[in-house]
């Protein structure tokens, strides 16, 4: 009979054995050491095709929240949760991709400027893991944000007759087309967007059917009939009868065209007033007169017309181009436009390729130089933005001075270029981007 101790000891024999023994060793250490090297293996191959999954998810969602954005303001929560999903399923290029769930979220971070969050959830199948994860996890959000305050933009051009060389004219149409399709686009409501336009040369064309309006004064047309006082003349023998009678025209055959006001007001916003001469815009027969300027619209048929009808005709003057733009986005007469608010942004595009050349007092660029500053002082002190674009030929480093920030400053040294340009600003102006 084995006693306890005599069972241990045999126990401590088998055991010793089995440690010395050489046959099948090798095999089962290998055996045992493979495990885990497999399942290493099979863990990076089911981790990266749960990346490339969730790759895949990450574009699919992105590509969505743009183009939900188009249209969240307007979608019940039901409508948005199924135009997301129909979106995402449509853009994901990972089939095998199973258990999918997407939550859209549309919020109104504050006035004007609103967010839309866009996450998704899938299951992908294991292979090599399968025996303790037969599917993996993946996700995916994203975030579109966007501004969509109010805008008045008003688009001050030159209209010169260099405008004329180089393509100019037609690239700048091109361009200008392009950016109100833009803006028409980003609007969610019809009068979310409004813009003006501008044409200037010497003058700015402020149409015939002002002819009455108490916010243009007559005086310096009609004051050379048969006394020659204008200030037209240097001498009583450069006032010929054919002059005088030219000045002499009833106001029925004025053009429409205006010029610089009185200083200091050429360059400011001050509201015009009937009893205040010096506020008002002086009727002038200009021989190069632009097409006539649109105030504040969002009737886009209308400016993408007027843009179409745009001539180069005259000598520059950028200081009544940017002085009227300025008077237009204004809210003070003639024009009235609305009050700024929080939720309203205003902006001036002013764009010429020439130096200044001449304007009610002077031909001297220096001078009129000096106004046209001054107007763009006033108008960033207005916090209205400015963007100013110089194309090819100009005062750089006067248009720089100008612009509310360097960035905001474009020298087109081609036409060509200026559609990038305009889409750039459009962009800018829509403000929609993907936040992260």
């Amino acid at each position: 009979m084995m006693t306890a101790a005599s069972v241990l000891k045999s126990a401590r024999q088998l055991i010793a054995d089995f440690g010395a023994a050489q046959s099948g060793n090798v095999v089962l250490t290998f055996a045992l050491a493979t495990l885990p090297i497999i399942g290493s293996v099979g863990a990076a191959v089911d981790y990266s095709r749960a990346n490339s999954a969730k790759a895949s998810l990450q574009a699919a969602i992105d590509a969505a929240g743009l183009i939900l954005s188009r249209d969240a303001q307007t979608l019940t929560q039901a409508q948005l949760a199924a135009k997301a999903d129909a979106l995402v399923k449509a853009n994901l290029n990972y089939p095998s991709l199973s258990n999918l769930t997407i939550t859209p979220k549309f919020t109104t971070v504050s006035a004007g400027s609103f967010a839309l969050d866009l996450s998704a959830t899938g299951k992908v199948a294991t292979t090599l893991t399968a025996m303790w994860q037969p599917t993996m996890d993946v996700g995916a959000k994203t975030e579109v944000v966007w501004g969509m305050k109010r805008l008045e933009l008003v688009l001050a051009l030159d209209n010169t007759g260099s405008m004329a060389s180089s393509n100019k004219m037609t690239q700048l149409k091109t361009a200008a087309k392009n950016l109100l399709e833009t803006l028409e686009k980003a609007a969610k409501k019809p009068d979310d967007i409004k813009v003006a336009i501008v044409p200037f040369a010497t003058d700015v064309n402020v149409g015939k059917a002002n002819k009455d309006a108490t916010w243009i004064r007559w005086d310096e047309w009609e004051e050379v009939n048969g006394s020659c006082n204008s200030p037209f003349y240097n001498t009583k023998t450069e006032c010929t009868n054919a002059e005088r009678t030219w000045n002499a025209k009833n106001r029925s055959s004025w053009n429409g065209c205006v010029w610089d006001r009185d200083q200091n007001y050429d360059t400011t916003n001050t509201s015009t007033s009937a009893g205040a001469k010096a506020t008002l815009y002086s009727a002038h027969e200009a021989d190069n007169c632009p097409v006539e300027m649109m105030t504040l619209t969002s009737d886009w048929n209308r400016l993408n017309s007027k843009i179409n009808s745009m001539q180069p005709t005259g000598n520059t003057n950028v200081t009544i181009g940017l002085q009227m733009a300025f008077q237009v986005i204004s809210p003070v007469s003639p024009f009235n436009a609305s009050t700024p608010k929080d939720d309203l942004d205003k902006v001036i595009i002013l764009l010429t390729d020439g130096d200044n050349t001449q304007n009610r007092w002077s031909t001297n660029q220096n001078s009129i130089d000096a106004r046209t500053r001054l107007a763009c002082t006033n108008v960033k002190s207005a916090n209205i933005k400015l963007y100013t674009v110089r194309v090819i030929n100009g005062n750089a480093s006067l248009l720089q001075q100008c612009a509310s920030k360097p960035d905001m400053y474009y020298d087109v040294q081609n036409a060509s270029q200026l559609s990038a340009v305009f889409s750039t600003i459009a962009q800018n102006l829509a403000n929609l981007r993907l936040a992260k």
